[in-house]
């Protein structure tokens, strides 16, 4: 007689339910790209969630797993946030291709983690080629090597951690962050948050990150570089580092990057590129010069789950020399690591934050392989392109307001009605969000910059059409009236 356990492995049954569940997820994925009456986020306050999934889990099932598992996906389905929705137009995560949530579930069925090479041999070797393959898009040289990993948080933790080790003066990660004299890093403004919160990781406190002053565009300014690094030194800290945005979060702006890779050599600073939303402008032959620069980078952060339409979590750290990827985390662990000197780039353990990390780059090898590479070229150029039309049509607009000429895909703009005096405007734009977001028919989100809030959008849906943003504009207006 077959058991419960057992039975929860048998393949036949397993192949019953993937074949429902891939049936289910069809259905799921026309509805969601062709919008219609489907909310793009079906709006409920947090607390009536919480009482719909509050349920006892049962000792055994009340009836056959494969009706249950159904119906649970069918409500899972129904009150998710809808990304695949062509109004989607909110956060920079992407409607990720279904081809790569295929392999999502392939890495999930083997779970092979990738700290040494023989838990994950084919994982390692397809990481080591997408990693390649970045590499070269990027125009970094051929002594390139990196590591895929957790976001962009983690990514830029692991290279500022490299640049502490190589540039410090002293051991940080045996010494500890006071066995030397405090650090800091040159960073914009206008940078990531997970900038100011890897400094602190790392026991910095808030004088490790040194801010630099942007322009009107919200690009860090190459003049008011060696001031910050004076003032870093006024204050008592080592600058060990540089970094600049490639696509920052809050508007999308791209630092000059050759001129602060000028400035990293001048002063024997390690030169880091967030590039976490825009490096995947270099797969653009029309908009790569935005990442002009990019290539004498020491090390570079891309997230594969923007541009290159990948489910998250997946994020490059590249170092120019590949020495330095372990650097981050050096340390031994006798029983996944063997030898006294050996450090096999096989071992992937050796250069990462986790350890039992998931088969992260199967996803990314196996679109490239079977899609190619012209599809992630034309949705970075289209998603560009369209955020420089819909930029157009805002200002050509009477009642709108765009913040800045955008640079990638995300646009900051406000609804500025005649009838609403200015003092008046950032609450506007957060009611009218919350009215679009509530009613389902929108996403997007808003950022406060040095004039107020503003509405701000990423068009990082590939089949976002432009009479979709027309219909924003309509709705945000039907919206003011009430």
């Amino acid at each position: 007689m077959t058991t419960p356990l057992e039975a929860a492995y048998e393949p036949d049954a397993f192949r019953a339910t993937a074949h429902a569940l891939m049936d289910q997820l069809a259905d799921y994925l026309k509805a969601a790209l062709g919008g219609g009456a489907m909310p793009v986020l079906p709006w409920v306050p947090p607390a009536v969630n919480q009482e719909r999934f509050a349920t006892p889990f049962p000792e055994v099932p009340s009836q056959e797993p494969s009706g249950l598992f159904a119906a649970l996906m069918a409500r899972v389905l129904e009150g998710s946030h809808h990304l695949h929705h062509p109004r989607y137009v909110g956060h920079q995560v992407t409607a990720p291709l279904p081809l790569a949530a295929l392999c999502d579930a392939v890495s999930s069925l083997l779970n092979n983690g990738m700290a040494v090479y023989e838990m994950g041999p084919v994982a390692t070797a397809m990481e080591h080629h997408v990693l390649a393959w970045m590499a070269s898009t990027l125009g970094l040289p051929q002594s390139t090597r990196g590591v895929l990993t957790s976001g962009g948080s983690a990514g830029n933790l692991t290279a500022l951690l490299a640049a502490r080790q190589a540039k410090a003066g002293y051991d940080a990660w045996n010494g500890g962050a006071h066995a030397g004299p405090p650090l800091t890093v040159l960073v914009p403004r206008t940078a990531h948050y997970c900038l100011a919160r890897a400094v602190r990781i790392m026991g910095w406190g808030e004088g490790g990150l040194t801010p630099v002053d942007v322009d009107a565009h919200f690009r860090v300014r190459p003049d008011a570089l060696e001031g910050a690094l004076e003032d870093a030194t006024r204050k008592g800290r080592k600058a060990i580092a540089v970094v600049a945005s490639a696509g920052s979060t809050a508007t999308g702006a791209f630092d000059p990057l050759e001129p602060v890779a000028d400035f990293a050599d001048k002063h024997g600073l390690w030169f880091h590129v967030d590039g976490a939303h825009g490096a995947a402008a270099s797969l653009s032959p029309k908009y790569r010069a935005l990442v002009r620069g990019i290539e004498r980078a020491d090390s570079v952060v891309w997230d594969a789950h923007k541009g290159l339409l990948m489910p998250a979590l997946v994020t490059a750290v590249l170092f120019r020399d590949g020495a330095r990827s372990f650097d981050a985390f050096s340390q031994e662990a006798s029983y996944l690591f063997h030898g006294d000197d050996a450090r096999p780039y096989s071992d992937v353990g050796l250069r990462t934050l986790e350890c039992t990390k998931e088969m992260m780059p199967l996803k990314v090898y196996a679109c490239l392989s079977v899609l190619g590479t012209r599809v992630f070229e034309e949705a970075v150029t289209a998603s560009y392109d369209q955020a420089r039309r819909f930029a157009a049509t805002l200002t050509a607009a009477p009642d709108f307001e765009v913040a800045v000429p955008p640079d990638c895909n995300i646009v900051c703009f406000r609804h500025t009605p005649a009838h609403v005096p200015e003092s008046e405007w950032d609450a506007l734009q957060a009611r009218l969000r919350e009215a679009l977001v509530t009613r389902g028919n929108f996403y997007l989100v808003q950022t406060r910059l040095p004039r107020g809030v503003y509405l701000r959008t990423t068009l990082i849906h590939p089949l976002t059409r432009d009479a979709d943003l027309d219909a924003l504009l309509e709705a945000l207006r039907g919206a003011d009236q009430g």
